[in-house]
């Protein structure tokens, strides 16, 4: 059997070969902004603020490579899904202001394939829907529940039985799924690649192997020298609390994923899964799954959520518990993959406000813009955000900076040793609500709601 890859940063990146090199930062400079951070959000903000205003001299600094974060090894998913509860967001503002934002959700999955269109960006993107699945009764009753609410919120969700489940992928013990549109599959490195290149071409520099010690107002400082600029823009996200004054702001929370050998066209044959749909389940210990380009299954999971003190991991090495995991839910899922070998396994760290909150925040006095907290559902938001730095720096009065997310602040996560025994304790929960469901219950298990309260989601 094949011997599985364990870390390499993720399968997305190795499938694409070494990343371009490019230039790392040589002495101090002056620019109108500075970006931090060459994933999606930077690339993003920087893509928009070219866009609109073709004289502003705008640099990137990445500490390694550009897409080398979550941008780069996530599951592929492009979801309408909002990072945060809109139950939350309309609570401190509208109603009628958190529907927007699901709305502009769900435009940005059709911008996001527009612009990769239009730049030329090869990313395989398929637009195939969402589809969420239940395999016990409280799974099937959340995921009804879900779909009511979705559909109060403008995203609207088609309930699907046992057979209008199987027939678009044959999930074993599947007992029903809903299914929305508003979502598509791609290959992540390929996009976060591609808009280097892109931003790239529209003269926007970026320095590479330039780590960050610090952020100010209109500064950041390097280990060559600072960089002055009109605008900062801190597009970190997980390894925010990296950065001094930070540690507790946003959790870097792991997520972990594996890729399994290219399918054999009978194997598929039994799955179907044609239309390239994302997968997931409505575990409370959830997974989440893509059919790629070259006829693989990638899943992720969370495997060990978080590490004391937020600490990350560099090169994605996973845990041989979690592989393990994940292969047996892919053989649960689909028993005809029973043998099929694994071909990688990667983690990767996400921010996580206290709150479960995704924010955009900018300060004309100190020039500082913000964006994360997506809680993995980063690659449509980051497009959003992007746009919405633009219009807050550009001073436009637009319908993006008056989005609930705007200035949203979530307090910080606890200190140590609270922060890390609070997330191993709501892991535990929800796993145990798992395992109790199982048991053909038709209401969720009180560990989970338990869970859901110590989490402050």
């Amino acid at each position: 059997m094949t011997q599985t890859l364990n870390g390499g940063v993720s399968f997305w990146q190795r499938q694409l070969g070494p990343a371009p090199q490019r230039a790392s930062l040589a002495g101090p400079m002056s620019v109108d902004v500075c970006i931090v951070g060459a994933g999606l959000t930077g690339l993003w903000s920087a893509y928009y603020l070219k866009k609109a205003d073709p004289s502003l001299n705008i640099v990137i600094l990445e500490q390694r490579y550009a897409g080398f974060g979550a941008s780069g090894r996530n599951g592929g998913w492009l979801s309408a899904t909002v990072a945060g509860s809109l139950e939350r967001y309309a609570s401190r503002t509208s109603v009628a202001a958190a529907r927007i934002l699901q709305t502009e959700m769900i435009d940005a999955v059709d911008e996001v394939i527009r612009v990769a269109r239009e730049e030329g960006i090869e990313a395989d993107v398929v637009k195939g829907g969402v589809l969420r699945v239940a395999h016990t009764p409280a799974q099937l009753r959340r995921l009804t529940e879900a779909a009511a609410t979705a559909d109060r919120w403008g995203d609207a969700h088609a309930v699907l039985n046992e057979a209008e489940t199987r027939s678009r992928v044959n999930v074993d013990g599947v007992l029903g799924s809903i299914y929305s549109v508003n979502g598509a599959r791609l290959h992540p490195a390929k996009l976060v690649r591609g808009l280097a290149d892109a931003v790239t071409r529209a003269g926007v520099t970026i320095f590479e192997s330039t780590p960050v010690t610090a952020i100010g107002p209109h500064q950041v400082q390097t280990q060559v020298g600072n960089v002055e600029a009109q605008y900062v823009v801190r597009a970190t996200e997980g390894f925010t609390a990296t950065l001094p004054g930070l540690r507790r702001r946003w959790l870097p929370m792991n997520s972990s994923m594996i890729v399994t050998e290219p399918l054999e066209s009978h194997v598929w044959d039994e799955i179907g899964w044609k239309g390239g749909e994302t997968l997931s389940d409505s575990a409370h210990a959830f997974m989440y799954a893509q059919r790629t380009a070259d006829d693989r299954i990638a899943i992720g999971g969370r495997g060990v959520p978080y590490r004391y003190g937020s600490r990350l991991d560099v090169d994605g090495e996973t845990s041989l518990a979690t592989v393990a995991q994940l292969q047996h839910i892919v053989a649960r899922l689909f028993p005809v993959t029973k043998g099929v070998a694994i071909e990688q396994a990667w983690s990767g760290v996400l921010g996580v406000p206290r709150d479960w909150c995704a924010t955009v925040e900018f300060d004309p006095a100190t020039g500082i813009g913000v964006a994360g907290g997506y809680v993995g559902h980063g690659v449509t938001a980051a497009n959003l955000a992007g746009r919405t730095l633009r219009d807050l720096i550009e001073g436009r009065d637009s319908q993006l900076v008056r989005l609930p997310w705007v200035n949203w602040r979530s307090r910080d996560w606890e200190s140590e040793p609270l922060r890390w025994c609070g997330v191993r304790g709501l892991y535990l929960a929800y796993r145990a609500a798992d395992r109790a469901e199982a048991s053909g219950r038709e209401t969720t298990s009180r560990w989970a709601r338990a869970a859901d309260r110590l989490a402050g989601r």
